[in-house]
């Protein structure tokens, strides 16, 4: 067995990818971690942390290529812990997330499915419609704006990010000048006497309109109201700025209570025929192009059933309850946020579909036990760690007919799929993956199960 310790170098042959993109190799018996590595590279590198399974090591040189390595498009891809996968080319980064879908349906689910085509973007880059960004004021007065190094809270300061919409990228300059010039504390980490945490920016991809809004611990900043007007003046695309609130010194980004300085609060956005206001603290997919093609997916999951109540949990702002209610569903759409209901209810009303659309704020797995009964077909979008065990269990208990699982961590789908199909009522119909983050190792993956005919529920 090969001694290793902290600081020491080595060649590795590179066999695999984690889930998180980093190359894996290995040390005598040491599992090694290597970020910017690829499969099949020989590289060397330096141990810098020992994990509780393995080691992670930093890429100093890599001696063999593998031929799917790419120059990344951004300068800070070798820093920067946004983007794992730039150095992998495009064709290849769709590959291995189609690979690494199947494998957590079988790993995790047990399952053997094949998969569909890997629906991939029309471009990797320029295509993010929101960022949260860390700031950080340093001892000199200036200003770092920019994601985390990989594996810690240490900011890249950058100028400008390649995914980003373009109008979104040509902001992040000016406005580090500006907040830099300002007299406000920044603590991002939330344990001093507070001040500025994150930038964060939202644009409809097809309207152009804009949002600021600035995160801090408290409300204390002299001049804000003025330096926004200017903003507003400055940028006519930009229809509003606002000031969030979260003063916990914890990881949640965005406090409960959300200010508008100037202009509106919410900008309108054109998704898939639809109407919509998308306010600056609620969630909407980060590109919009690609949640646009799950419509149709969805659309063509219920098909053959008669149209009647559809229920859309985790419904946010009504984003793909609209595209339901326009085909002639009744939907009754379910989610905590009060906010994003009130807001699903107005893009109902924008949209000539409040008739077919009822929205209840709550707890989905409270709301779902209650409405079930009533309900042909659910629709469920839920958060990265999936459906809670009382909604897979109320669920199967009181399986409609067609369900339709729109997943953003294929391991959390795997198991609510182990739950719902292999112990549950269900038979899986497809499983389509879709690109909704280039450069990263993050894959959608929208599923479709059906309830056998002759089943007693």
């Amino acid at each position: 067995m090969v001694n290793i310790s902290v600081g020491l170098r080595c060649d590795l042959v590179i066999t695999d990818l984690s889930h998180d993109g980093q190359g894996i190799g290995r040390s005598g018996d040491a599992v090694v971690f290597v970020p910017g590595a690829l499969p099949g590279e020989q590289v060397r590198v330096r141990l810098v942390h020992r994990a509780r399974r393995h080691w992670l090591a930093e890429l100093e040189l890599v001696i063999e290529a593998s031929d799917q390595r790419c120059r990344p498009p951004c300068i800070l891809a070798d820093r920067c812990g946004g983007c794992s996968l730039q150095q992998l080319s495009p064709g290849a980064q769709g590959q291995w997330k189609s690979q690494a879908v199947g494998q957590a349906l079988a790993r995790i689910g047990k399952l053997d499915h094949p998969l569909l085509p890997l629906l991939e973007a029309a471009s990797g880059l320029g295509y993010r419609n929101r960022a949260v960004i860390p700031l950080e004021r340093r001892p000199d007065g200036s200003l770092r704006c920019g994601y985390y190094l990989r594996g810690s809270h240490r900011i890249v300061n950058m100028n400008h990010c390649p995914v980003l919409d373009p109008r979104l990228d040509a902001l992040i300059k000016p406005l580090k000048a500006d907040l830099e010039a300002s007299p406000w504390p920044v603590d991002r980490h939330g344990q001093s006497a507070g001040g500025l945490r994150h930038l964060a920016l939202r644009i409809g991809a097809h309207s152009g309109e804009l949002l600021i809004t600035l995160i801090s611990s408290h409300e204390r900043l002299p001049g804000l109201a003025q330096l926004a007007q200017g903003w507003l003046e400055r940028w006519p695309q930009l229809v509003g700025v606002c000031l969030n609130l979260q003063p916990l010194p914890t990881n949640v980004l965005m406090g409960p209570v959300t200010q508008l300085i100037a202009g509106r609060s919410w900008l309108q956005e054109n998704f898939a025929g639809f109407q919509l206001q998308i306010a600056s603290d609620t969630f909407f997919q980060v590109f919009t192009a690609q949640a646009e093609r799950v419509v149709p997916l969805l659309l063509q999951a219920l098909f053959g059933l008669t149209p009647a109540t559809v229920i859309d949990a985790y419904c946010g702002i009504g984003t793909y309850s609209l595209p339901l209610a326009a085909s002639g569903w009744q939907v009754l759409g379910l989610e905590l946020n009060a906010n994003a209901v009130e807001l699903a209810q107005l893009n109902a009303a924008r949209n000539g579909l409040a008739e077919r659309c009822q929205f209840l704020a709550g707890d989905v797995a409270q709301l779902l036990a209650a409405q079930l009964p009533s309900a042909t077909a659910l629709f469920v979008d839920p958060p990265r760690r999936g459906l809670d065990a009382k909604v897979v269990a109320t669920i199967c208990n009181c399986p409609p007919q067609r369900l339709a699982y729109l997943s953003c961590d294929p391991a959390s789908l795997a198991r609510d799929l182990e739950a719902l199909v292999n112990s549950g009522p269900y038979r899986l119909l497809s499983v389509q993956p879709i690109d909704f983050f280039p450069h990263t190792s993050h894959v959608e993956v929208f599923a479709v199960l059906e309830r056998p005919p002759n089943t007693n529920n």
